[in-house]
């Protein structure tokens, strides 16, 4: 049989088909509120009362992402790296943080600071006393400018580093969704500390050109 004369054959055609269904498709974010595509760089909200996070396309970012009594506010893009930020030894020693990598940021619901530290299942929540917090604003003020709910302090203090950031709440759980993702074994192997080593690069990137 000649193949060419047999291309467009019924057989051949539901073959073609088949092959396309079963191509990868690529999945395309959409907004939680409106279901619009969104694109790869799109906005986030949180969701005050669970502290959820939203993904939104820039016209619900604007129209739901309100302050005050709104149930979503929308978390800023900035990055900013606190070169000044005083965080001593003794200090960081008395937040009581069992890792050097850990992030805070003030909760409406709770009335209080909440801090996280990333580990291989998800975000860990540990007690801040009031008096450490406060001794750590009375030295850093740039802590009151902070946006509830959705501002963080970074702060990473693994190895060498000594380093403190004022970014977005979707960055900080970025960094626990890539640690989830490549953490092996007790140390984290390679791969993982790799990921947090460019993790870090690029907010200093950001923040350079902030």
């Amino acid at each position: 049989m000649n193949p060419a004369a047999s291309e467009g054959s019924p057989g051949l055609s539901a073959l073609a088909s088949l092959r396309r269904f079963a191509r990868p498709r690529v999945v395309r974010e959409r907004c939680a509120l409106c279901d619009a595509e969104l694109a790869t760089d799109h906005a986030h909200l949180v969701e005050v009362a669970s502290r959820q996070l939203v993904c939104a396309c820039d016209a619900c970012a604007l129209l739901f992402g309100g302050q005050g009594r709104s149930r979503y506010r929308r978390v800023p893009r900035r990055v900013q790296l606190l070169a000044d930020f005083r965080l001593s030894d003794a200090a960081w020693e008395g937040l009581q943080l069992p890792i050097n990598l850990a992030f805070f940021f003030h909760s409406t619901p709770l009335g209080r600071v909440v801090a996280l530290y990333p580990s291989p299942a998800g975000a860990t929540e540990s007690l801040v006393t009031l008096d450490a917090w406060e001794e750590l604003t009375a030295e850093n003020p740039v802590l009151r400018q902070f946006e509830p709910d959705v501002e963080a302090l970074l702060v990473n203090r693994v190895g060498n580093e000594r380093d403190c950031y004022r970014l977005g709440i979707d960055e900080c759980y970025r960094l626990v969704g890539l640690i989830r993702l490549h953490w092996r074994g007790l140390s984290g192997g390679p791969a993982a500390w790799d990921e947090i080593g460019r993790f870090f690069a690029r907010l200093k990137e950001r923040s350079s050109h902030a």
